[in-house]
Order: structure tokens, then sequence, then C-alpha cells
């Protein structure tokens, strides 16, 4: 965590607050093409109604061949901090960010896992339950690219619907022209697996805060809508961990029967 950043009282940093929702970097490679939140999000979020999705966390992987950039993009966002020399993962590493949006806690476990192949079977026991993937390569490594498709099918084979992501890393790297060509077959890549694309530079810092806040906006709100879905009939209020429960049509029908009944 950088030593600038405001630290709040409900522990979320000032930094981590979100009311808008981010536009996605390529408006032609997204699946999902959401540019505000859903009214009935900030309806349940201005009433306290959104059940459980405060007291969750949500799982992200990041998965991709080996010295893509995982580690520098998760260090990059989590501490604002670029290592020219850092260490190669071995296994899975993790960190958790905690997020206010729209005035509802939303914490984000990000796991950043190796890509050496010895270490497959190990990263592989840790998709399970995961809601987000993002498959990471290099701009300027095509072959990674190319392996894009073989990462995202070993990560959503036991993750639920997750959202998805292809993230380009090391675009300082790329001249104006270069990127534009990589970009092309980038976008067609994304298109097909059914994930949204994004071009970070962990380096500089370009796009990364912006990539993370649409992860979390495009989780936040799927976690809120289910919760409605499931849950049409309750009011629940995270605030204080208070739940209520309204009356159901089925009791109401029931009253009005006994009532009808007593003045027959």
């Amino acid at each position: 965590m950088s030593a600038g950043r405001t630290i709040l009282t409900n522990n979320v940093a000032k930094d981590r607050m979100i009311t808008k929702f981010p536009q996605a970097f390529h408006p032609d490679a997204t699946p999902y093409q959401k540019m505000n939140f859903h009214p009935k999000v900030r309806q349940a979020c201005g009433e306290n109604r959104t059940g459980r999705v405060g007291l969750k966390i949500c799982k992200a992987v990041l998965v991709g061949d080996v010295s893509v950039g995982k580690t520098s993009l998760v260090n990059r966002f989590c501490h604002d901090v670029f290592d020219r020399d850092y260490k190669a993962t071995i296994g899975v590493d993790f960190e958790v960010e905690k997020f206010s949006v729209l005035s509802v806690p939303f914490t984000l476990q990000i796991w950043d896992t190796a890509g050496q192949e010895r270490f497959k079977c190990i990263a592989a026991s840790y998709y399970r339950g995961t809601n987000v993937v993002m498959v990471v390569f290099d701009l300027s490594d095509e072959r990674s690219l190319s392996n894009a498709s073989r990462w995202m099918a070993d990560a959503c084979e036991n993750a639920d619907e997750p959202v998805k992501f292809l993230v380009g890393t090391k675009k300082d790297k790329l001249s104006p022209a270069a990127y534009e060509n990589v970009e092309r077959r980038a976008a067609e890549v994304a298109r097909t697996l059914g994930a949204e694309y994004w071009a970070v530079s962990s380096k500089s810092g370009e796009n990364v805060n912006d990539y993370f806040f649409r992860v979390v906006c495009l989780t936040f709100e799927a976690a809120v809508l289910r919760e409605l879905e499931s849950s049409p009939t309750q009011t629940k209020h995270i605030g204080n961990d208070l739940i209520k429960m309204e009356k159901n049509d089925l009791y109401e029908e029931k009253r009005k029967k006994s009532i009808k009944c007593c003045n027959a």
C-alpha cells in the first residue's frame, strides 16, 4: 500500500472508492456492454438491500505464460510499485484489496499464479470458486497471446460463469504502429474467448487502475443482481448486519383468506 494513500475509518482507502462505472478499454472487444450501474443495483445500494455482497470476498485469478508480467501488474495496482528485478512466482501468491462501491464494501482477492509448467497442477487447485479470470499476455510476445485460449480453458474449467478478461501487458515497449498491429489480433482473440480486452503498462501505470476498477464494478454488479434475484422479498442491511424479513406474498394471501372467512 503506497504511503500517500489516505485510509478511511471503514478500512477502505480513499482511492478505492468507486461511484462511477468505468468504461471498457476497447468498445468493440468486450462482451460486457456496460456503461453505467444497473438502476436496480443503484437502488439496492442506496437502500442497503445488497444482501451479503459486502460480506463476501470476490476471487480473481491471474493466469498466463511465465514472465508476461502478472506479478508486476498486481504490484503496480496493490502497492503502486514496479520492480524490474522481481523473482518469478512460485506456486501462488495473493493480495487482498478493499473497495467501496456505491458506498457498499467489496473485497477483491487477487490470486497471482505461476506460469511455469511444473506449477500448473498446483495453480489449478486454486481455480475453484473463481469469480474473475484474467488471462495475461505480453504484447511484445506473440506466442504468449497464442497460448491465451489454453490458459482461459484451464482457469474456467472449475469456475462458475466468471467474468473474463484478456490483458496485454508491457504496452510501453511497443511503438504506436507496432501496438496497433497487435491490438487487432488481441481484440479478435478476446472476442473468441468471450473476454474483455485491455492493454496496460505496469511500468508506467497506464490503464492499470482503470482496468482493476472495471473488474471490480462488473463483478460487484453481477453479485448484487444475483442477490436480488435470489432474495426478492428480503431487505438486508450490511452496515450493522441487520436482516429484516418483509412479509411475503404467501403470508399476505393467507391473512386475507382468514379475514374473508371470518367475515362470511
